[in-house]
Parts: C-alpha cells; structure tokens; sequence
C-alpha cells in the first residue's frame, strides 16, 4: 500500500496524531516548559508554534497518509528554521549551520510499520526545501543507550502516552545515515548530521525537467513526420 505526503496547512493541524499534536519538546524552552507543565496546554502551545513557522516561514510539516480517501495519517516530518526552534541551540552539538534548516522530528504510526513512510517523508521534505532554494537538511540525530526504549535507534512510533524525551521525540542517528545524511558534529549520544541538498538532490530536478524536454520534444517529432506522412497518403 502507498502512502501520500502532503504539506500540514493551519486546517488540519487538529488532525494530526495525539502525540505530535501535543508535543513540544522543540518548540519550547525545557526550562519554562518544566516550569507551566502543570498548567501549561501543550497542545495548545504546539498548535501556536506551528501557527507562527508557517504564517512567517511557510510550511513546516509534511504528513504521510494512507488509504482509499488519505484519511489515515501513517507519518509526519516537522522542519523550520533553527532560530525558530528553541532546542536547537541547546544540544552539545550546536549551533545549527547558519545556511540549513532544521529537520527536528519524525513520527510513524504504528499501523504504518509496515510501509516505507520514513523515506517518503524526507523525500517530501527535501523536494520542498529544494523548491525554496534551502543548501542543506540538518538534523540532531539520537543514538540509543542502554535504558532507552527499543524505538531509540529509529523513528520513534506514535503512543500519545509516552512522555516527551529525546528518545521519543528526536531522530534515530543510524536512521538519518541511511537516508544520507553525513555526521558533521561527531558526539556519541546527539551528534548533528548535515544533508547538502544543492549537491545531492538539486541535480535530480534539473535531470528530470531536461528528460520532460526530450520526451516532449521527441513526441512533438512524432506527430509533424506522423502528419506529413498522412499528407502524401493519396
């Protein structure tokens, strides 16, 4: 079964899964978010991130859906500046290259295991910061330890009652190598992985434009000796 990627808009925000809905482990200060817990509303709070990335910035999401009518999410990628990610500058690792986005999530359902959802989502996060023009994907990876839950070393799955923490809510380091990222910040729990869309992927697109051309003007050959052809028939 295949999956769709879209971009996550301000009206279907609610429609996101429970636990990415809700959290907010990038996008707030640990130590104000500590603080509010009690009376802090994180989904709210998410809800108001994502709000301020996309009215300032653009998109930020990309969501992976299945089914006869997409209705069913599998996935979602969140990405956005770094200087609009509080975390970000927190990491031993840091800061963030001055000329990347930051990659700070992902999440597949676990009704979705089964389906290549995680390279579809980096697929359709770097298809649109190549269509901006954006150098690089960076990315906190995560490598697991000991007392971690088995997800560590992976894309950590969706279970809104799991607590936020970097095993649930960051990106397996072995998982961002295998998609191609390159560890530029080495650190044995959170390194920091670079992915140079200019020289990796943006060469895809100018391939395939010039393969359209071809193929449109092969086809257009086609049809003028097809129709002098028909002109001489008595």
């Amino acid at each position: 079964m295949s999956t769709r990627v879209t971009p996550l808009s301000l009206s279907a925000i609610e429609q996101l899964p429970a636990h990415p809905r809700r959290c907010v482990f990038w996008e707030m200060d640990p130590a104000p978010a500590g603080d509010a817990r009690n009376f802090c509303d994180p989904e709210f709070e998410k809800e108001a991130w994502l709000s301020m990335v996309m009215l300032e910035w653009g998109s930020c999401a990309q969501v992976a859906t299945f089914g006869d009518t997409d209705d069913k999410v599998a996935g979602v990628a969140f990405y956005a500046p770094p200087n609009m990610v509080p975390r970000a500058r927190l990491f031993p690792t840091s800061p963030v290259s001055a000329d990347a986005i930051l990659l700070t999530t992902m999440r597949i359902e676990p009704h979705a295991s089964d389906l290549d959802v995680g390279a579809d989502l980096i697929r359709a996060v770097v298809t649109d910061l190549v269509r901006r023009n954006v150098r690089a994907l960076e990315a906190f990876g995560v490598r697991p330890q000991e007392d971690d839950r088995p997800s560590a070393g992976d894309v950590p799955s969706t279970t809104s009652a799991r607590e936020c923490a970097p095993a649930e809510c960051m990106i397996g380091a072995d998982f961002l190598e295998d998609m191609g990222f390159e560890v530029i910040a080495p650190h044995p729990r959170f390194p920091r992985l670079r992915l140079e869309l200019d020289r990796d992927h943006g060469w895809k697109e100018e391939v395939e434009a010039a393969l359209e051309r071809l193929i449109e003007a092969a086809s257009l050959t086609v049809e003028d000796v097809t129709g002098r052809t028909a002109v001489g028939v008595p």
